[in-house]
């Protein structure tokens, strides 16, 4: 008889738990992106005028504290904490406000963490479409954080829109203005932002406009829902613009920034005061239009029913004689004459078309 060959030896509980393990990948370490990814611009400033030459966020605050004169302005774009915490080191920037700029979605306000002021604007952009009654968005908001320290400005920017290359170029073209030192840059932004405002509610102005002639045109209806679309981006401008006011009156008063400087807050101030009251004039109208809205269908219904209630009063008389002579009785009025119906048609003709002529008279026809 031949010799059976014998089977491998079955591994134990803990060989396979072991091979089970080794087959389990390991999760893949993430690899931090590099904090120059974020930075949009660094560049020093001394006597106004912006140095020759590239410079990373360390080695610009290094040339300017070598020098003992001049700031650093860096420009970031989205950074994450890797990035923000690299910047916070070189800068002492506190934690609180590497949180903030990371997590973004901030109200406006002012802040001040030792000697750095740390100012949060929201941004706002109007979004163009072809008519106001259809739009899904109106209005798409973004932010910049300010950080200004007495050698250095931090610009971090959520959103693709209001960048600030704009204000960089005509700061460099104004020398005078950046001998003001951060605080320049702090005035310039600001009132970038604000003028942003100013636009945003001139387009918003004309499409109230247009919801006004649209609701009151007695040949279109508009849907109310259409109306609490636009109030609800009305509202969403609102929450970006109005808290601005408090860190603005905080910034005309604060001893730190220049006096020259506090001079052009004022008018960023009074431009933030003009926006205001416009978003509030904007949120009254659509309020107006929304009971117009309501008062409209209301009175529409009301001629529904004017009309449906008049069709069945005349309905009404046919549907009585044709229920009275239907009744089977044997002894009844003009039953067995011959010109019987002729004459109740002709009494329901006459009673239907008096009764049209009074509904009609009456404007319920």
């Amino acid at each position: 008889m031949p010799a059976v060959p014998s089977l491998p030896p079955r591994p134990s509980l803990p060989s396979l738990h072991r091979r089970s393990a080794k087959a389990d990948p390991e999760p893949t370490p993430r690899i931090p992106v590099p904090t120059a990814r974020a930075i949009v611009d660094c560049a020093v400033y001394v006597e106004g005028v912006r140095l020759p030459g590239r410079f990373t966020h360390s080695s610009a605050i290094a040339e300017v504290r070598n020098r003992g004169e001049g700031f650093v302005w860096i420009g970031l774009h989205a950074p994450d904490e890797h990035q923000m915490d690299a910047v916070a080191q070189c800068y002492g920037l506190h934690e609180l406000m590497v949180e903030d700029t990371v997590s973004a979605h901030q109200r406006p306000k002012l802040e001040r963490y030792d000697d750095v002021a740390f100012l949060v604007l929201r941004t706002v952009k109007y979004v163009e479409h072809e008519s106001v009654t259809t739009a899904n968005e109106i209005v798409e908001s973004g932010e910049i954080m300010v950080m200004v320290g007495s050698d250095f400005v931090i610009t971090v920017r959520h959103g693709e829109h209001s960048g600030l290359a704009g204000v960089r170029q005509n700061l460099e073209a104004n020398p005078e203005q950046l001998t003001l030192g951060p605080s320049a840059v702090l005035h310039a932004v600001a009132d970038h932002v604000v003028d942003e405002y100013l636009g945003v509610t001139d387009s918003i102005e004309r499409d109230v406009d247009v919801m006004e002639e649209e609701v009151f045109s007695p040949h279109h209806h508009v849907p109310i829902e259409n109306i609490y679309l636009l109030k609800r981006e009305v509202v969403e401008l609102r929450r970006s613009v109005t808290p601005l006011s408090t860190p603005l009156a905080r910034l005309v008063q604060e001893p730190s920034v220049p006096k020259a400087v506090r001079r052009y807050l004022r008018d960023v101030q009074d431009h933030h005061t003009t926006v205001a009251e416009r978003i509030s004039e904007y949120d009254e109208v659509l309020s107006s239009l929304v009971d117009a809205a309501l008062a409209r269908v209301t009175m529409q219904q009301n001629l529904d029913m004017r009309k449906i209630s008049s069709w069945v009063a005349i309905a009404a008389v046919p549907t009585m004689v044709a229920g009275i002579y239907g009744m089977n009785f044997d002894n009844m009025p003009e039953l067995h004459w011959t010109y019987g119906y002729h004459l109740m048609v002709g009494v329901v003709a006459c009673v239907c078309i008096g009764l049209w002529r009074t509904f009609h008279k009456n404007n319920w026809l």
